[in-house]
C-alpha cells in the first residue's frame, strides 16, 4: 500500500489582486499525491502556483478551500504545524539570511533546532560536496553560496521530507551535478521524500521518479516520470480522411504532405487503428520531457484563451 508524504485535494488559494476587486486562483483545484521515499518534481512556468502549494504544505499560507495534508497532518492548524515543521526540511526560493552571519554560524545554530536528526557528518559532506566557503559572511556571499548553505542546513536536519523551491539558483553546472548526486544518494536512498519545484526541467529528468506540471494553478499531469515518458509520442502520418479529434490526441497539425500527432496516452493502439484504416505511419518518435512540458502548456494556454474569450 502507498503512503504519502505530502497529498493536496482540491486546494484553492485564492488572492484578492486589489484591482477593481478582482480575485485570482493561485491553486485552482490542486490534487497531488507525492509517495513517501520518491523524488517528486513539481514542474511549471513562473507564476504556475508552485511556490503558493509549497507555501501552503508550510503553513505560511492558508487554502481558500480544499485540503492539504504532510503526513496526514494539516499544516494550517496548530498543533500540527509544528509537528509538519519537525518532520520537513525547506528551502525557499528567495534565500534570505542574516548578512553578518557565516555558513558556519547558521549551520551551529541550525544544528540547535534538530537535535535528533541533525548529522554534523551530512553537514560537512554537504559542505564539501558543493564547495562552500564557510567562513564567509552573507553580506559578501554570492547567490549561489547562498543557495548552498540553505541546502546544507536542510539536508543535513535528515528530516523525513525536503521540500526545494527553486534549489538550484545560482548554481554552477558542477556544483548542480553533485547536489542531484546527494539527493539520490542520502536522502531517498535513506528513505526520505524530496519534494522540489522547479521550471529546470533536465536536472529532474534526471533523477525524479514522478512529476507533476502545473499551469495556471491546475495540475495538467501526475505520475510516473517513466509512465508519462510512455504515452507521449510524435506520429507522421500519411492517409486520407485521418482523425482531428480524439481522446489520444493532444494536437494534430496538417500540412499538403502529412498530418503530424502529438499523443498523450496509449501511442500503440492509436498507431495500429491508423495502419488498420489504410494510414502509412511514416515517423513514430517518443517525446522528451521538456517537449512533453511545453505540448501541455501550450495546451493549456490555448485552453485559457478560450475560456477567456466565452
Amino acid at each position: 500500500m502507498t503512503t504519502y508524504a505530502l497529498q493536496t485535494s482540491d486546494l484553492v488559494k485564492t488572492y484578492n489582486t486589489g484591482l477593481f476587486g478582482k480575485k485570482v486562483n493561485a491553486v485552482d483545484g490542486l490534487s497531488l499525491n507525492v509517495p513517501e521515499g520518491s523524488i517528486y518534481g513539481l514542474l511549471g512556468r513562473n507564476a504556475a502556483g508552485k511556490t503558493t502549494t509549497i507555501r501552503m504544505a508550510m503553513g505560511l499560507a492558508r487554502p481558500t478551500a480544499g485540503t492539504i495534508r504532510v503526513f496526514g497532518l494539516d499544516p494550517s492548524r496548530d498543533p500540527e504545524r509544528v509537528a509538519v515543521l519537525e518532520q520537513v526540511g525547506y528551502v525557499p526560493e528567495d534565500k534570505i539570511l542574516v548578512p553578518a552571519l557565516t555558513a558556519r554560524r547558521l549551520l551551529e545554530l541550525n544544528r540547535a533546532f534538530y537535535p535528533s536528526t541533525w548529522s554534523d557528518a551530512l553537514a560537512r559532506k554537504v559542505c564539501e560536496r558543493l564547495e562552500l566557503p564557510l567562513d564567509l559572511a552573507f553580506a559578501r556571499a554570492s547567490l549561489g553560496n547562498k543557495t548552498k548553505v540553505a541546502l546544507a542546513a536542510a539536508i543535513a536536519q535528515r528530516s523525513r521530507l525536503l521540500i526545494l523551491d527553486e534549489p538550484t539558483t545560482g548554481l554552477d553546472p558542477v556544483v548542480l551535478d553533485e547536489l542531484l548526486r546527494l539527493l539520490v544518494e542520502d536522502c531517498t536512498a535513506d528513505g526520505r521524500t524530496v519534494f522540489l519545484s522547479t521550471h529546470q526541467l533536465p536536472e529532474i529528468e534526471r533523477i525524479a521518479d514522478y512529476i507533476g506540471i502545473m499551469d495556471r494553478g491546475r495540475l495538467l499531469i501526475e505520475g510516473r516520470l517513466d509512465d508519462i515518458r510512455s504515452c507521449f509520442r510524435r506520429l507522421t502520418v500519411k492517409g486520407a480522411s485521418l482523425p482531428e479529434t480524439e481522446p489520444r490526441i493532444l494536437s494534430a497539425k496538417r500540412d499538403a504532405n502529412a498530418t503530424e500527432y502529438i499523443l498523450r496516452s496509449d501511442p500503440a493502439a492509436f498507431e495500429q487503428l491508423l495502419v488498420s484504416h489504410g494510414a502509412n505511419v511514416v515517423e513514430s518518435v517518443p517525446l522528451s520531457l521538456n517537449e512533453i512540458f511545453l505540448e501541455l502548456c501550450r495546451t493549456s494556454e490555448s485552453l485559457a484563451e478560450e475560456e477567456a474569450i466565452a
